[in-house]
């Protein structure tokens, strides 16, 4: 256990508001993200959804994520339903482009896992449809407005285009970027759970933000070779998706998934090597990865799903709870932080 006197690094709070890169926007440090209420691995009710919406809008949250495919529409649907009582200037609201969601398609093999079973328990009976389309990026957002109960959005994100980057350029962006111009959405971006794409875009187009899932983490750090550097250069503002790895920072015990599915064993023991040393320290592994990414410059939140009342508390409590510095030392030491990472609080 850490000294009690020890220097504890200096950490915004979770309803710290932030600018969101070059946008007109901002958002809270921590935001709200709705896999989790869309049933994704366990299935939810829709009151429980709607009291974890509840939850984090008392806990000072402002900033919400949704997509068309977190559960096959019930992420949007019981966010938006959550959101109805809040004045709607009062939060950042962003969902994404490229993913329509169809009861006459055959189901698609992404929303399966590799076992076979549905990554989205409870969903409707509709499949998703890959449309980077002028017409589909419309559609979809036409359509995500009716599930959400709102007449806008303030950023629209392609959505994992990863088979899909040159028609993503072709298509997808210059409509999201009229969108903009029109003043329509604010900001714009793509989600991905990787960076050479997310390069490309940053290269070849005009984004504003991006949200990057996995791979900036306090299990790997891959982002900060060229992704993140490559952003601060560029002004894109990135939000820290998937700071638990999919729920192995979170419970790294029986059944764990890494990148969704089940973790490798490898992963799962480096997780474990983590554990330890946060615990030497008496840090909780869940506090130190939520903290872990908002440290780089170029990071303008992190965003985290939650499928409780209890979730949310829990969430914020750990965010908000000092971590001493030797906590980032000995995970350098220890092989098992990048020591280029910036830790403590640049801000």
């Amino acid at each position: 256990m850490t000294d009690q006197h020890e220097a504890t690094t200096a950490r915004v709070r979770h309803d710290t508001a932030v600018r969101l890169g070059r946008t007109p926007l901002t958002v809270t440090a921590l935001g709200f993200g709705a896999t989790a209420i869309g049933g994704m691995y366990t299935e939810v009710s829709d009151d429980d959804a709607d009291e974890t919406v509840a939850a984090a809008w008392a806990a000072g949250l402002r900033y919400f994520d949704a997509a068309p495919q977190y559960g096959r529409g019930n992420g949007e649907t019981r966010l938006g339903h959550g959101l109805a009582r809040y004045p709607r200037d009062d939060y950042v609201l962003s969902s994404k482009v490229g993913r329509l969601l169809r009861a006459d398609a055959d189901p698609h093999p992404d929303d399966f896992d590799s076992t076979g079973r549905p990554y989205d328990a409870g969903a409707p009976d509709v499949a998703t449809v890959y449309d980077y389309s002028r017409d589909g990026v419309l559609r979809s957002i036409e359509e995500s407005l009716v599930r959400l109960g709102t007449d806008r959005l303030d950023v629209a994100l392609v959505h994992d285009p990863d088979d899909y980057v040159d028609e993503a350029l072709a298509t997808a962006f210059p409509i999201l970027i009229e969108l903009r111009d029109q003043k329509v959405v604010s900001a714009i971006g793509a989600g991905m759970n990787q960076t050479a794409a997310l390069e490309r875009f940053a290269r070849e187009s005009d984004p504003d933000v991006f949200l990057l899932a996995g791979r900036y983490t306090l299990l790997e750090q891959t982002a900060l070779q060229s992704f993140l550097p490559l952003c601060a250069e560029r002004g894109i503002a990135v939000v820290a998706g998937g700071v638990f790895n999919s729920g192995l920072l979170a419970d790294a015990g029986p059944g764990a998934r890494y990148d969704y599915d089940p973790a490798p064993a490898d992963v799962v023991a480096r997780a474990h090597r983590l554990s330890e040393v946060c615990r030497r320290h008496d840090v909780p592994l869940k506090a130190a990865a939520l903290q872990f990414p908002l440290a780089h410059p170029a990071v303008a939140a992190v965003l985290t799903g939650a499928r409780s009342r209890a979730e949310i508390v829990e969430n914020v409590r750990l965010f908000d709870r000092p971590i001493p510095e030797g906590l980032w030392r000995e995970l350098v030491s220890e092989g098992l932080l990048d020591e280029r990472a910036p830790v403590g609080d640049p801000r």
